[in-house]
């Protein structure tokens, strides 16, 4: 007769008796303590920082967590926060791209210069502004791959570049207004989603947490190895929904959920299924993680370069468009200032490391969050925009900080 100790021993993965392996509530905290005390933080410290930002503003102006002020901040989020996608997938590979600011600059004037001034359809502008990105992407990608210039140098002259062909296309109005019923306007500034669809997607994440959990399992037990606890992985999917549907809710007492920025978390989801669940995805950790092993490993480094650098400026081109929409403009302002400094930042605050070979979708997303949720804080205290930059780039310098330790951490432990 077999006993479940004796099928628990049978399985590969539980063989050995000197590996712990707990699947109870303590043992999988006692996982994550292990995990944070070697250096894998993944996202807790910017969900520690999030909190932090949230209860000093709140604090200082109860209008912070306002259901309406919230709505704003996350129109505001979506533009820069499509661009910080894209800078994510050129740091994982530890390199970087300092024209993300003028590539979203140019796609808003090449919007507003075919689409208003020439006539061209919408559509076909849009597709026009996602061309010329890719465009760019791959000029970058052949001068790194084929010529070996640095990313830096290359994407510090394409920003020079860039931004004289912005300023050449507007010309000496230096400003071209969109049509402000447009569905484009609209778009970026007062569609919502329907409350039923709202809370309708809020159950979506948790069911597909329990059902990849199940399936996960499934596979594991038909390989011979331990199932997953599936406790756990209800809990988890239980809390992800709760979570969800209180947002939902909360947001759903003022203007509600801007389609905007579901397209944004729409376009993070896509990019964090295909750097997790993709052999493209595997090669771009791989890739960044050491570049002659993954050559050796018989990687294309050179194709991988290329998506990533394409990707990067397409992403750009299409927060530009997004932003005009936000702003029902196109102008010389759009792309300068602090959308570089932002989109970056927003990339390494929420935990993609410089290094390369670390990083997710999902931090884009929180990243951009925590720079905005200052930027409203600050803004709804009548501050100075110099305080903005003073407290962002303090930020930002704590999170390279931590990420650096981290790293130091994870090498000690044998997890880097």
């Amino acid at each position: 007769m077999t006993t479940p100790d004796t099928e628990t021993a049978a399985t590969l993965d539980r063989a050995d008796t000197r590996v712990r392996n707990d699947d109870s509530f303590a043992g999988a905290w006692r996982g994550f303590v292990d995990r944070v005390r070697s250096g894998d933080l993944g996202m807790l410290p910017v969900m520690v920082g999030l909190v932090l930002i949230s209860a000093v503003f709140t604090a200082l102006n109860p209008v912070f967590l306002a259901p309406n002020n919230l709505v704003n901040l996350l129109f505001d989020c979506a533009t820069v926060g499509v661009i910080s996608l894209g800078i994510v997938c050129v740091l994982m590979l530890g390199e970087i791209d300092l024209s993300v600011g003028s590539m979203s600059g140019l796609a808003s004037a090449i919007i507003g210069v075919l689409w208003v001034n020439s006539g061209v359809p919408l559509p076909v502008a849009i597709v026009a502004a996602l061309a010329t990105g890719a465009l760019v992407g791959f000029v970058y990608a052949i001068f790194y791959t084929r010529l070996g210039m640095p990313s830096f140098v290359a994407t510090l002259a394409g920003l020079l570049a860039l931004l004289g062909m912005q300023l050449y296309l507007l010309g000496s109005t230096g400003s071209i207004n969109l049509p402000f019923q447009s569905d484009l306007v609209r778009f970026g500034q007062t569609m919502i989603m329907p409350k039923w669809l709202s809370y309708l997607l809020a159950l979506v994440p948790g069911l597909v947490v329990a059902v990849t959990g199940w399936r996960t399992s499934q596979r594991r037990v038909a390989a011979g190895l331990s199932p997953l606890a599936m406790r756990l992985v209800l809990a988890k999917a239980m809390v992800l929904t709760i979570a969800l549907g209180v947002a939902a809710w909360y947001l759903n007492l003022g203007r509600g959920l801007p389609w905007m920025f579901a397209l944004f978390v729409l376009i993070a989801v896509v990019l964090n299924y295909a750097l997790t669940r993709t052999k493209w995805g595997r090669s771009m950790f791989a890739v960044g993680g050491n570049r002659e092993a993954a050559r050796r490993a018989g990687i294309n480094v050179k194709r991988i370069y290329m998506s990533a650098f394409i990707l990067c400026s397409t992403l750009a081109a299409a927060g530009g468009i997004l932003g005009a929409a936000r702003l029902a403009s196109s102008s010389q302002q759009a792309g300068t200032g602090d959308v570089n400094l932002n989109a970056i930042a927003a990339a390494v605050i929420g935990g993609t490391s410089l290094f390369g070979g670390r990083g997710s979708a999902w931090s884009a997303v929180l990243g951009i969050i925590v720079i905005q949720a200052i930027s409203n804080g600050l803004t709804l205290l009548n501050l100075s925009s110099s305080l903005r930059y003073m407290i962002t780039g303090a930020v930002l310098a704590i999170a390279v900080i931590v990420d650096s330790l981290a790293r130091r951490s994870r090498v000690s432990h044998g997890r880097a």
